[in-house]
């Protein structure tokens, strides 16, 4: 995609919201050739498109918005190649891929690593509460998420933050405008994350242990026997998008809600003063300003929504983003209101047979670090010798770039 093209789509995946609105008000679709696709805006639109899985495929559901460099295209064929996972199959297939993460997620689950991401959660805090300012992404909302999707597959403590870097270069690398030498690099350590998984994987196939690297060995490729190279691929492409969903999706999360909160000074102060409002707040802020945006969709037939006939092969973005602030849906929704009547009708987790299987552990995540934050920071504040809060330009993880505050 030319330089010019990116410019535009940053400004778009930046501040998506002016678009949404427009498009919800014009009759039916709305081509965005910034997205190469139709917009489905409309809150009962995007349900619609959701829940007809058979017409409307997840085959290609994250296209990638640059194309890796012929050498950055040689870096990564020394890694695992791309294999469909749980985002990108259909019916039989993406029931196969998602039964470990259902298991692996359950509530029993996600109860028994809420202790570990409390505990980590006060750690954190204590690294930075004497300070009188810090920047909140790089030093808790990545970390965080990290440290709990890394308990909850497997990982030694010392090999989590290889992992999570490797999984922002993975993002960077395919969502980012990279010079040459810059996608070279990041190819080798999207490469180098490969090889410590698949590391993991074989060493869980010798000796299973209680943990969802286990659950997907298992249940990807059955059997007692060496794994083949293929198993491998497959398994490697599986781990390392469970990965990205789980941490960045949920650092973002964290970043947005809390930016929003500490905007509006009277609602800080007010789940300050009243605590049991936390899980409000945590569906608002999901509402509000999802960290998915959307995914794409491809049509299997020709199909019509909203009106427009769209024919097979058609590619559809899915604006999560845009139904969250459906005027037809919500009361004042372009307002942040953590007193809106407490509600998970919103799609900022999807919907349907692709709804986010870890949104539970995301939700869980979210809720204590506001909880922790007001009970031992409620003087925080945003940092107003800083210039204000850029989003990053994606819709995939939407959040700050940065987020510094003061005490």
């Amino acid at each position: 995609m030319p330089s010019k093209d990116h410019a535009r789509l940053d400004e778009l995946q930046r501040d998506p919201y002016p678009l949404y609105a427009q498009a919800r008000r014009t009759e039916g679709l709305t081509f965005v050739p910034e997205l190469d696709a139709w917009l489905v805006a409309r809150d009962s639109d995007v349900r619609e498109v959701l829940g007809r899985p058979g017409e409307f495929s997840s085959v290609r559901a994250l296209l990638p918005d640059v194309m890796p460099s012929p050498q950055a295209l040689e870096v990564l064929a020394k890694g695992y190649g791309k294999r469909p996972t749980v985002v990108s199959t259909d019916g039989p297939a993406h029931r196969r891929h998602r039964a470990p993460l259902n298991r692996g997620l359950s509530a029993g689950r996600i109860a028994e690593l809420v202790p570990y991401a409390a505990e980590r959660a006060e750690s954190l805090v204590d690294g930075f509460a004497a300070d009188g300012r810090v920047e909140l992404m790089e030093t808790y909302a990545r970390k965080l998420p990290g440290q709990v999707i890394g308990r909850l597959i497997g990982f030694e403590p010392e090999d989590i933050p290889a992992v999570v870097h490797g999984g922002y270069r993975a993002e960077e690398l395919l969502f980012r405008p990279l010079d040459p030498d810059s996608q070279v690099r990041a190819a080798e350590d999207v490469v180098a994350l490969h090889k410590l998984l698949d590391t993991y994987i074989r060493d869980r196939r010798k000796s299973p242990r209680d943990d969802l690297c286990s659950g997907m060995v298992a249940a990807l490729a059955p059997g007692s026997g060496e794994l083949t190279l293929d198993q491998r691929h497959e398994l490697v492409s599986n781990l390392q998008n469970f990965l990205i969903a789980g941490h960045l999706t949920t650092t973002a999360l964290i970043g947005t809600a809390l930016l929003h909160l500490l905007r509006d000074r009277g609602q800080w102060e007010l789940i300050c003063a009243e605590p049991e409002l936390i899980p409000a707040a945590v569906e608002e802020a999901a509402r509000y300003d999802s960290a998915v945006q959307g995914f794409r969709r491809t049509t299997t037939r020709p199909v019509t929504i909203s009106g427009t006939e769209l024919p097979a092969g058609a590619t559809v973005f899915v604006a999560y983003g845009s139904a969250n602030r459906d005027e037809g849906r919500y009361d004042r929704p372009e307002v942040f209101d953590i007193t809106r009547p407490l509600s998970r009708r919103h799609v900022a987790f999807g919907h349907g047979t692709h709804g986010c299987p870890g949104s539970q552990l995301a939700r869980e995540q979210l809720r204590l670090t506001i909880g922790l934050f007001a009970r031992r920071l409620p003087g925080l504040r945003l940092d107003e010798d800083r210039p204000p809060p850029v989003m990053r330009p994606t819709l995939i993880h939407r959040s700050p770039e940065a987020l510094h505050l003061v005490r």
